[in-house]
């Protein structure tokens, strides 16, 4: 039997097993779902045994489960570390979902499900695809490792010291993610970059106490005014982050880069239209691709302060609040630039108030170099299953742990990832394309086998 047949024969039986996965409601920024969490551990590292994997064990940290599982029986072949994660996004808000987001439903062959496309789908699909390559071949091509861990929603905060204290059993020639999507379906990609993260917390505070604005107005610091003034000075009027040392380490686009971006043949007037914008904004001389893929960011993610309720309360607030995240490129240190906002929003603080600066996460920049030889064969492996050779993109957004595993484990990472960007990965209604569920299986064979 080849491999499709294999696949197609099995496809409502991995369809229910992958059911049962996605029901266990594994949300690991909710300490009420901490059991939930341990049961799906439980579940992953059983479905890790019935593939033939050896070794299955499950390691508690400080927070949720980490599963291990591998199968080392191809000597002077490769060693491939295959991660993922089990856990998964809130659900709010619940009454925006078509169906419940732990019963997982098939509609318009699509599996709508939280956790169906990020990441729980995914990552059962390497589970299968070495069950099959084990069913149908009797051994793996390559040896063939796995590390599922259930924190990646909150930053992955015990799988760095993880990697450190278990390195020589984790030790891979190639680290095998897919936590990413497609360009669009049918049109294969492989990221080549992530951006780093780094974020802060800041309140302004002026008087003890809110002021009535007629008896005080005018009269004294509004902790709005100087919070609206002190967040307007973090940017200039070409939309270039106006922080001093804010752009140190970040590379110039080359030649290689924009040939890239150009082959992917995006269209900003289509995307305007889908966002029903009349225009798009940004750092001047850059596209936006380049904004979100390969250009560094501040943005305001929330601000806060003073009387919310309806109708109008005359009141001068005593303290004022926002939260800011940047996203970081190439050598960005993220705590060199938290230093450096804080910095300098000391130093553009109005008189009569004080500041207070929360600084948080902070991951490093992920790039790769898509010559790699893990990265060809991946693009090779794609084209051989979809017909089109995967292109070779920037994404905007952080998956923190990919630059740890890379680092520690002194491995290429090759994300190969089968979801597709409208998928609604964290927000109601997620689901996974189930052609992309048939084609992933066939796709990871194949670079396995290409190894």
């Amino acid at each position: 039997m080849d491999y499709q047949s294999y696949f197609q024969s099995n496809k409502d039986k991995h369809l229910q097993e992958l059911g049962e996965l996605i029901s266990i409601p594994s949300i690991s920024a909710l300490s009420e779902h901490k059991s939930d969490m341990n049961r799906a551990a439980e579940w992953v590292a059983d479905s890790l045994r019935r593939a033939g994997m050896e070794q299955v064990e499950i390691y508690p940290t400080d927070g949720h489960p980490i599963v291990y599982g591998e199968h080392v029986h191809a000597p002077g072949k490769p060693t491939v570390l295959v991660y993922g994660h089990y856990d998964v996004q809130p659900v709010d808000p619940l009454e925006l979902w078509e169906s419940p987001p732990f019963e997982p439903t098939i509609r318009d062959n699509k599996l709508f499900a939280r956790g169906a496309t990020d990441d729980k789908g995914q990552i059962f699909l390497h589970i299968k695809a070495a069950e099959a390559l084990l069913q149908l071949d009797k051994e793996l091509p390559v040896n063939l490792k796995f590390c599922i861990e259930g924190e990646e929603e909150v930053t992955s905060p015990n799988l760095p010291s993880f990697l450190t204290e278990h390195q020589g059993k984790l030790a891979a020639d190639v680290v095998l993610i897919s936590d990413t999507a497609l360009l669009e379906p049918g049109k294969p990609a492989i990221c080549t970059g992530l951006r780093g993260l780094c974020s802060l917390e800041v309140s302004v505070r002026t008087a003890n106490t809110d002021l009535h604005s007629g008896t005080y107005g005018g009269g004294v610091p509004n902790s709005l005014h100087v919070l609206v003034d002190l967040l307007a000075s973090l940017h200039d009027k070409q939309g270039r982050v106006a922080v001093e040392g804010f752009y140190e380490g970040v590379p110039e686009m080359t030649d290689l880069i924009r040939e890239e971006i150009e082959k992917l043949q995006f269209s900003e007037e289509g995307l305007k239209q889908t966002l029903a914008l009349d225009t798009l904004y940004g750092e001047e001389g850059f596209g936006f691709i380049a904004r979100t893929g390969v250009r560094p960011t501040l943005e305001l993610n929330g601000v806060y302060g003073g009387f919310q309720g309806e109708g109008t309360k005359t009141v001068i607030p005593k303290e004022a609040h926002a939260k800011i995240t940047c996203r970081l490129v190439g050598d960005q240190d993220p705590q060199d630039v938290l230093d450096k906002i804080e910095a300098h929003l000391q130093a553009h603080l109005l008189p009569g108030a004080k500041l207070e600066v929360k600084q948080l996460e902070r991951a490093r920049a992920f790039t790769i170099d898509p010559s790699d030889p893990m990265l060809q064969k991946a693009a090779d492996a794609y084209e051989k299953i979809y017909g089109t050779r995967a292109l070779f993109t920037k994404d905007g957004g952080s998956i923190p742990i990919v630059e740890t595993l890379s680092r520690v484990l002194k491995a290429p990472a090759v994300m190969m990832g089968f979801g597709l960007p409208n998928e609604n990965l964290h927000a109601p209604n997620e689901h996974f394309h189930l052609e992309n569920f048939d084609k992933g299986l066939l796709t990871i064979v194949e670079y396995l086998k290409s190894l």
